[in-house]
């Protein structure tokens, strides 16, 4: 296998949905596949001003591919089309 998809979660302090798309991303049982990176948006103006109230906010391989809910199976189809892809 080549290098893994990079994946960040954008999220706050005390963001529910945000708790929730971790469980759902872990829940896609692909973790072999990618890196997961959590950003608290709070900590860069820049990052406030871009996602402000749309957390989470989910990036396959730098490009954003889920706002507010991501179901298991929509996540694991969006890695391995990234790591195909990648290949």
């Amino acid at each position: 296998m080549g290098q893994k998809i990079s994946v960040i979660l954008y999220t706050r302090p005390g963001c529910h949905l945000c708790e929730v798309a971790k469980t759902q991303i872990l829940a896609a049982q692909c973790a072999d596949l990618y890196e997961l990176q959590e950003v608290n948006i709070e900590t860069d103006p820049e990052l406030v001003e871009r996602y402000g109230t749309l957390i989470p906010v989910i990036t396959v391989n730098g490009e954003d591919r889920f706002r507010y809910r991501v179901s298991p199976a929509e996540f694991r189809e969006s890695v391995l089309k990234a790591a195909a892809a990648s290949t």
